[in-house]
């Protein structure tokens, strides 16, 4: 009931709020994207939520990682952060390779503010965080609109909320595999 009256609120604005909604996910961490994709596509199909919330995703993504990629050369930034703490995350950061950055960031239960936040203030290379996230948020976006899609399906066949269970399972799974997997490579450093 709630989810159909969201699903119409969502629709009748047209595809600036799923984009908006898509965005906000990078910049507010609070906000859950899989019930963001799963709206998107509720409202508007498998293609076009994937596409709105992709777009979203990537937009909030890149404003956030652009902010603090901008301040992090401010001295008083700097400061305020610490000095040694700011080393020890350019160090920490810097080190992490373009495969885990593509497997962090296509995790759907990886935080991306907390991403966003933490390349940019350590001054990452635009451009090779950039072309990364894209790729990677796709796919991100893409398992999530799979899962939107059966959970649109369910509605009409029960069988397919345990496929939507299942699937959400399975990605926190490898979600905290892959995170257990890039801590303990951290851990070995």
């Amino acid at each position: 009931m709630i989810w159909e009256m969201l699903s119409e609120l969502i629709r009748g604005l047209d595809p600036i709020a799923a984009l908006f909604l898509a965005a906000m996910e990078a910049i507010i961490p609070p906000i859950p994207l899989t019930a963001v994709v799963g709206l998107n596509v509720a409202s508007f199909g498998v293609l076009r939520g994937f596409l709105y919330s992709w777009l979203g995703t990537c937009a909030g993504c890149t404003v956030v990682f652009l902010l603090f990629h901008l301040v992090s050369g401010l001295r008083w930034v700097r400061r305020l952060l610490g000095g040694e703490r700011i080393s020890r995350a350019v160090c920490l950061v810097n080190r992490i390779g373009l495969p885990t950055l593509f497997l962090i960031a296509m995790l759907p239960f990886t935080p991306s503010a907390f991403l966003n936040f933490a390349f940019g203030i350590c001054a990452y290379p635009r451009r090779r965080f950039l072309l990364t996230l894209y790729p990677a948020k796709a796919v991100m976006i893409g398992s999530l609109s799979v899962f939107g899609g059966v959970l649109r399906a369910a509605e009409k066949n029960p069988c397919f909320l345990l496929l939507a269970a299942v699937i959400l399972v399975l990605l926190y799974i490898i979600s905290n595999r892959v995170m257990k997997e890039v801590e303990q490579q951290r851990k070995n450093r």
